[in-house]
Protein backbone atom coordinates (compact mmCIF):
# COMPACT_ATOMS: atom_id res chain seq x y z
CA UNK A 1 0.00 0.00 0.00
CA UNK A 2 2.54 2.65 1.14
CA UNK A 3 5.40 2.98 -1.19
CA UNK A 4 7.54 5.52 0.63
CA UNK A 5 7.58 6.83 4.14
CA UNK A 6 5.70 10.02 2.88
CA UNK A 7 2.44 8.18 2.11
CA UNK A 8 -0.47 9.03 4.70
CA UNK A 9 -3.13 6.26 4.98
CA UNK A 10 -6.47 8.39 4.78
CA UNK A 11 -9.38 7.93 7.82
CA UNK A 12 -11.17 4.79 7.19
CA UNK A 13 -15.07 6.98 6.55
CA UNK A 14 -12.93 9.30 4.39
CA UNK A 15 -11.37 6.45 2.12
CA UNK A 16 -14.96 5.14 2.11
CA UNK A 17 -16.81 7.76 1.28
CA UNK A 18 -18.84 8.30 4.64
CA UNK A 19 -17.67 11.20 6.04
CA UNK A 20 -16.58 14.56 4.94
CA UNK A 21 -14.32 15.63 8.00
CA UNK A 22 -14.20 19.27 6.28
CA UNK A 23 -17.46 20.00 6.27
CA UNK A 24 -17.91 18.47 9.72
CA UNK A 25 -15.12 20.79 11.43
CA UNK A 26 -17.24 23.32 9.78
CA UNK A 27 -20.32 22.13 12.06
CA UNK A 28 -18.63 21.79 14.53
CA UNK A 29 -16.90 25.16 14.67
CA UNK A 30 -20.47 26.90 15.07
CA UNK A 31 -21.16 25.18 18.20
CA UNK A 32 -24.73 24.42 17.56
CA UNK A 33 -26.76 21.82 17.20
CA UNK A 34 -27.08 20.30 13.61
CA UNK A 35 -30.32 19.32 11.79
CA UNK A 36 -29.35 16.42 10.15
CA UNK A 37 -31.51 14.92 7.01
CA UNK A 38 -31.08 11.37 5.02
CA UNK A 39 -32.99 9.70 3.50
CA UNK A 40 -33.76 5.96 2.70
CA UNK A 41 -35.82 4.09 -0.15
CA UNK A 42 -38.66 4.22 2.06
CA UNK A 43 -38.56 7.02 4.81
CA UNK A 44 -36.63 10.31 5.96
CA UNK A 45 -35.33 10.50 9.12
CA UNK A 46 -34.70 13.71 11.00
CA UNK A 47 -31.99 14.30 14.14
CA UNK A 48 -31.41 16.80 16.31
CA UNK A 49 -27.90 16.31 17.42
CA UNK A 50 -25.41 17.62 19.31
CA UNK A 51 -21.41 17.54 19.42
CA UNK A 52 -19.64 15.69 22.43
CA UNK A 53 -15.96 14.69 23.21
CA UNK A 54 -17.06 11.22 23.93
CA UNK A 55 -19.26 11.19 20.71
CA UNK A 56 -22.30 13.17 19.14
CA UNK A 57 -25.25 13.01 21.44
CA UNK A 58 -28.77 12.69 19.40
CA UNK A 59 -31.31 15.27 21.44
CA UNK A 60 -34.13 14.36 19.16
CA UNK A 61 -34.55 12.11 16.02
CA UNK A 62 -38.07 11.22 14.23
CA UNK A 63 -39.03 9.31 10.92
CA UNK A 64 -41.49 9.50 8.71
CA UNK A 65 -43.44 7.18 9.75
CA UNK A 66 -44.23 8.68 12.95
CA UNK A 67 -46.76 10.24 10.51
CA UNK A 68 -48.90 7.66 9.89
CA UNK A 69 -50.44 8.19 13.82
CA UNK A 70 -51.67 11.35 12.64
CA UNK A 71 -53.86 9.75 9.62
CA UNK A 72 -50.95 9.79 6.70
CA UNK A 73 -51.33 7.48 4.28
CA UNK A 74 -49.36 8.08 1.44
CA UNK A 75 -45.80 7.31 0.85
CA UNK A 76 -43.13 7.89 3.35
CA UNK A 77 -40.65 9.92 1.54
CA UNK A 78 -42.04 11.86 -1.05
CA UNK A 79 -42.21 16.20 -0.48
CA UNK A 80 -45.56 16.33 1.79
CA UNK A 81 -44.20 13.24 3.90
CA UNK A 82 -41.01 15.10 4.07
CA UNK A 83 -42.28 18.33 5.33
CA UNK A 84 -45.14 16.97 7.88
CA UNK A 85 -41.56 15.21 9.31
CA UNK A 86 -40.11 18.53 9.29
CA UNK A 87 -42.94 20.26 11.04
CA UNK A 88 -43.35 16.92 13.89
CA UNK A 89 -40.02 17.27 14.69
CA UNK A 90 -39.71 21.10 14.54
CA UNK A 91 -42.50 21.24 16.53
CA UNK A 92 -40.85 18.38 19.82
CA UNK A 93 -37.51 20.35 19.66
CA UNK A 94 -39.89 23.64 20.47
CA UNK A 95 -41.21 21.45 23.68
CA UNK A 96 -37.65 20.68 24.46
CA UNK A 97 -36.78 24.42 23.81
CA UNK A 98 -34.03 23.76 21.22
CA UNK A 99 -34.24 27.07 19.03
CA UNK A 100 -31.21 27.29 17.37
CA UNK A 101 -29.98 24.65 14.43
CA UNK A 102 -28.10 24.30 11.04
CA UNK A 103 -28.87 21.78 8.37
CA UNK A 104 -26.47 19.17 7.91
CA UNK A 105 -27.04 16.68 4.50
CA UNK A 106 -24.35 14.58 4.82
CA UNK A 107 -22.89 14.05 1.07
CA UNK A 108 -26.24 14.44 -0.36
CA UNK A 109 -26.35 16.28 -3.36
CA UNK A 110 -28.07 20.21 -2.78
CA UNK A 111 -30.64 20.25 -5.01
CA UNK A 112 -33.00 23.07 -5.21
CA UNK A 113 -36.52 21.92 -3.76
CA UNK A 114 -35.65 18.37 -3.11
CA UNK A 115 -37.15 16.36 -0.06
CA UNK A 116 -34.04 17.63 2.21
CA UNK A 117 -35.25 21.07 1.43
CA UNK A 118 -39.31 20.06 1.89
CA UNK A 119 -38.20 18.69 5.30
CA UNK A 120 -35.90 22.22 6.20
CA UNK A 121 -39.06 23.77 5.39
CA UNK A 122 -41.36 22.07 7.54
CA UNK A 123 -38.55 22.77 10.66
CA UNK A 124 -38.53 26.41 9.53
CA UNK A 125 -42.27 26.69 9.31
CA UNK A 126 -42.51 24.98 13.21
CA UNK A 127 -40.75 27.89 14.37
CA UNK A 128 -36.77 26.91 14.47
CA UNK A 129 -34.05 29.19 13.92
CA UNK A 130 -32.08 27.80 10.85
CA UNK A 131 -30.00 30.28 8.24
CA UNK A 132 -31.27 28.98 4.94
CA UNK A 133 -31.98 30.90 1.59
CA UNK A 134 -35.40 30.90 0.32
CA UNK A 135 -34.38 30.10 -2.91
CA UNK A 136 -33.63 26.61 -2.26
CA UNK A 137 -37.28 25.65 -0.84
CA UNK A 138 -39.45 24.04 -2.91
CA UNK A 139 -42.72 25.94 -3.73
CA UNK A 140 -46.11 26.11 -1.54
CA UNK A 141 -47.91 23.71 -4.21
CA UNK A 142 -45.57 20.84 -4.55
CA UNK A 143 -44.97 20.65 -0.59
CA UNK A 144 -48.76 20.25 -0.52
CA UNK A 145 -48.87 17.26 -3.32
CA UNK A 146 -50.62 19.20 -5.96
CA UNK A 147 -47.98 18.04 -8.58
CA UNK A 148 -49.38 13.87 -7.27
CA UNK A 149 -53.21 14.89 -7.52
CA UNK A 150 -52.40 17.09 -10.51
CA UNK A 151 -50.32 13.69 -11.99
CA UNK A 152 -53.78 11.19 -10.85
CA UNK A 153 -55.68 13.89 -12.59
CA UNK A 154 -54.17 13.55 -15.57
CA UNK A 155 -53.53 9.85 -16.00
CA UNK A 156 -56.92 8.76 -14.33
CA UNK A 157 -58.29 8.69 -17.96
CA UNK A 158 -55.74 5.82 -18.98
CA UNK A 159 -57.05 3.29 -16.29
CA UNK A 160 -54.66 0.30 -17.06
CA UNK A 161 -51.60 2.83 -16.53
CA UNK A 162 -53.41 5.04 -13.67
CA UNK A 163 -53.58 1.34 -11.70
CA UNK A 164 -50.21 0.08 -12.39
CA UNK A 165 -49.00 4.06 -10.91
CA UNK A 166 -50.65 4.38 -8.03
CA UNK A 167 -51.64 0.60 -7.20
CA UNK A 168 -49.84 0.93 -3.52
CA UNK A 169 -52.78 3.68 -2.43
CA UNK A 170 -55.52 1.64 -4.21
CA UNK A 171 -54.92 -1.12 -2.48
CA UNK A 172 -55.07 0.50 0.50
CA UNK A 173 -58.35 2.07 -0.39
CA UNK A 174 -56.37 5.52 -0.77
CA UNK A 175 -57.67 7.91 -3.35
CA UNK A 176 -54.26 9.67 -4.83
CA UNK A 177 -56.37 12.86 -5.46
CA UNK A 178 -56.90 13.14 -1.90
CA UNK A 179 -53.99 13.93 -0.97
CA UNK A 180 -53.85 17.92 -0.54
CA UNK A 181 -57.06 17.13 2.13
CA UNK A 182 -55.12 14.48 3.99
CA UNK A 183 -52.12 17.04 4.26
CA UNK A 184 -53.89 19.73 5.50
CA UNK A 185 -55.77 17.32 7.85
CA UNK A 186 -52.17 15.79 9.18
CA UNK A 187 -50.93 19.40 9.02
CA UNK A 188 -53.67 20.88 11.46
CA UNK A 189 -52.99 17.86 13.96
CA UNK A 190 -49.50 18.10 14.34
CA UNK A 191 -49.75 22.49 14.87
CA UNK A 192 -52.48 21.31 17.54
CA UNK A 193 -49.87 19.52 19.80
CA UNK A 194 -48.09 22.80 20.35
Amino acid sequence: MATNKNYTVMFRRKRLKKTDYRARLRFLVSRKNRLVVRKSNNKIYLQIINYDTKGDKVLLAINSGNLKKYGWGYKLNNLPACYLTGLLLGTNAKKHKLNEVILDMGLNVSVKGSAFYAALKGVVDSGLNIPYDNKILPSEDRVKGKHIHDYALLIKKQPEAYKKQFSAYLNKNINPEDIIKNFEEVKQKILQEK
